[in-house]
Formats: C-alpha cells, structure tokens, sequence
C-alpha cells in the first residue's frame, strides 16, 4: 500500500506520531501536483477549497483521496473524498473524525484506519464535524471575554487548562490551529446558526494575520 501525504513540517510531525505500521510505503510532499500517480491513498493536509485542487485530486479517484476539509462539506464539494479533521493539534487526539458522501463504502474506510492502527470517527458531514464546533465556540467565547476587559489572554489561558484539563488555553490553542482557520469556521457557522456570532476581537486578529 502507497500513502502519498500533502503536508507541511508541522503537520507531517503530528502524522508520524499517530504511528504508521509497516508495510506501508509512505511519502510526504508539500505540492499537490508532486503526488505520485501510482499512490494508493492520498491524505491531503493542505486542502484548499479552490476549483483548481479539486480538479487536481479529482484526477487521483478512484484512489481514496482524505482531505484536511473542516469547514467545506462534501455535498458541496460533490465528489467521493474523505473528509478528516486535521487542523493542526488534532492529529494528536485518540480518534480522528471522518465523513464521506451517503453512496461511499464506509467499510473500505475504516479497513484503511485499521490497517494504519487509528482510533476513528465516523460523523455527519456538516460544517465543522464535531470537535472543531466545540474548539471554535470556545475560542470564540474567549474573546468576547477579553473583550469585556475580565482578563488577560494569559490568564483566561491559565484558568481553563486547570479549570478544564484543556490541553491548550482558548488563545493558545487559536495560534495553533490558525486564527483564520477559526474565522473561517465561525464564519460559515453563524450563516447557519446565530449563536456562532463572531467576536470582533477575533475578527480583528483574523484581519491582522
């Protein structure tokens, strides 16, 4: 079995770490169009929600294509790829979340997870899955407290990793994921459900990047 992952440094140092058995033949590249053409799974982490890399990994079916698609859903992309999330730090979790069309074998998915040795997740193909809703409202909340002037970044950062064992403070956590990443997803989210308005501190930050 080929793995071909489109990455970059960060992300291909949280891939590894999952741990990949042997037996399988596995290359990193940083361009989509350096994929080899006789790979038999790609996992791109760069996903972009462009016409132009659609068009490119759609070249690549009937291969199983993942894509690192968190906010742009399937029923709009209208092709057979495996939706994961992969933002940054989420690799690290025990279970990774996925999603495919309705007309998608799921079996032959989640042979390909177990063959890789990965705790999954199959969820609802909707805006942010499951965790990443979680993780932005949090982020989100965070910054319309600071807005409020009840503390500082630094503390509200303090108190909910020992308030709520959070691996990461609300801030912190933003910074590694990407600030825009979470504008992004709050963005799309809040077109569908109003309790995702963003706050315009972090709507702020998001423009200063």
């Amino acid at each position: 079995m080929k793995l071909a992952v489109i990455s970059n440094e960060v992300l291909k140092e949280e891939f590894i770490a999952k741990g990949i058995p042997g037996g399988i033949d596995m290359v990193f590249i940083t361009d989509v169009k350096d994929t080899p053409v006789d790979a038999d799974i790609i996992f791109d982490l760069l996903f972009e929600n462009t016409h132009q890399r659609i068009s490119c990994l759609k070249t690549f079916l009937p291969a199983l294509v993942f894509i690192n698609s968190v906010t742009a859903v399937l029923k709009t992309i209208e092709l057979p790829f495996i939706r994961i999330n992969a933002w940054p730090t989420f690799l690290h979790r025990n279970i990774i979340e996925w999603t495919i069309l309705p007309q998608q074998p799921a079996e032959k998915i989640k042979d390909i997870f177990t063959k890789l040795g990965w705790n999954h997740q199959l969820v609802p193909d909707i805006t942010g899955m499951i965790s990443a809703r979680v993780v932005a409202a949090i982020i989100n909340e965070a910054y319309f407290t600071l807005e409020q002037g009840v503390s500082t970044k630094e503390e509200i950062d303090t108190a909910m990793k020992l308030g709520t064992h959070y691996p990461y403070g609300p801030f912190e956590w933003a910074e590694l994921i990407g600030i825009k990443n979470i504008f992004e997803l709050l963005d799309a989210l809040q077109k569908e459900d109003s309790r995702y308005e963003t706050a315009p501190a972090l709507i702020a930050a998001a423009n200063d990047q």
